[in-house]
């Protein structure tokens, strides 16, 4: 399945088939133990997923010579229901500064950036200065990522409260072109060795990357950001035209961000009912 999918990469696009889907299908993904095996069900549903979007684009943009598509319809395909999809694991405020004081100070950065805007792994390993917009009028600045470096293909719009601004602001001059390097170099993801190791220091082998913008949801909500607002702070696709901003609304965005700075005494403690596993 994975040379497979490796060899139609290129046609596919990274929406679809992103190299950490490649890796997980190699036999491992990132789970508890981070040596588990991917399920037969899950390597199924990735598989008709795949497919699905191979007959999709044959509908509706591959053309023929003579102009036509290669379909004239998709066919239906109807998913798997997947029986062993894990559930997410928001933090803590305890269980973050355990985790964030195990990390090596590159992940530490990038984690706290995570938690504080809400970016997928990938925005956050590809976040470059070019992107990056200043709002003079609220003495702040903005990223503007392309939707080519986006999961859903929109352009998105990342508001930084004051803490992911202030790691920005120290990483600032130390790469001509990402925000985020380790030795000098851009880093291609967060779920390494370092992170694997971090986790396990602290007690929580079951929290993923992906968790941390679990957790920014979470605490956005629980602190009453509208729902709209959430939407537009994490980056989710909606109906409205989320890359045109005015100032009170860009106001708005980073006052709703920094409710979730950290934990005061006024403001709502995240509680998460978790179902405890019995082996």
């Amino acid at each position: 399945m994975t040379d497979l999918l490796e060899s139609v990469h290129h046609i596919l696009g990274e929406h679809l088939v992103p190299p950490s889907c490649l890796d997980g299908l190699g036999g491992q993904e990132d789970g508890i133990a981070n040596q588990q095996p991917v399920s037969a069900c899950k390597t199924r549903i990735f598989g008709l997923k795949v497919v699905r979007r191979i007959l999709n684009l044959a509908s509706s943009e591959w053309l023929d010579e003579h102009g036509l598509t290669w379909l004239k319809a998709a066919p239906k395909i109807r998913l798997l229901p997947d029986t062993n999809k894990r559930q997410p694991y928001p933090l803590n405020w305890d269980e973050q500064v355990r985790l964030f004081q195990k990390l090596p100070k590159h992940l530490a950065q990038m984690a706290l950036f995570a938690v504080n805007t809400g970016c997928r792994v990938g925005e956050i390993c590809n976040l470059q200065w070019e992107w990056e917009q200043q709002v003079p009028e609220l003495d702040t600045s903005v990223f503007m990522i392309p939707g080519n470096a986006v999961k859903n293909g929109d352009d998105r719009l990342v508001v930084m409260n004051n803490i992911a601004l202030s790691v920005v602001n120290d990483l600032r001059g130390k790469h001509d072109t990402h925000v985020f390097t380790f030795r000098k170099k851009p880093i291609d993801h967060m779920s390494n060795s370092g992170w694997r190791r971090a986790r396990e220091k602290a007690g929580l082998p079951q929290v993923r990357v992906h968790d941390l913008k679990h957790t920014f949801g979470r605490r956005l909500r629980a602190a009453g950001v509208s729902f709209e607002d959430r939407q537009d702070l994490l980056g989710h696709r909606s109906g409205r035209m989320t890359t045109h901003y005015s100032a009170a609304e860009l106001t708005r965005l980073i006052v709703a961000a920094n409710t979730v700075c950290s934990r005061g005494d006024k403001k709502p403690e995240l509680v998460v009912l978790r179902r405890l596993s019995v082996s």
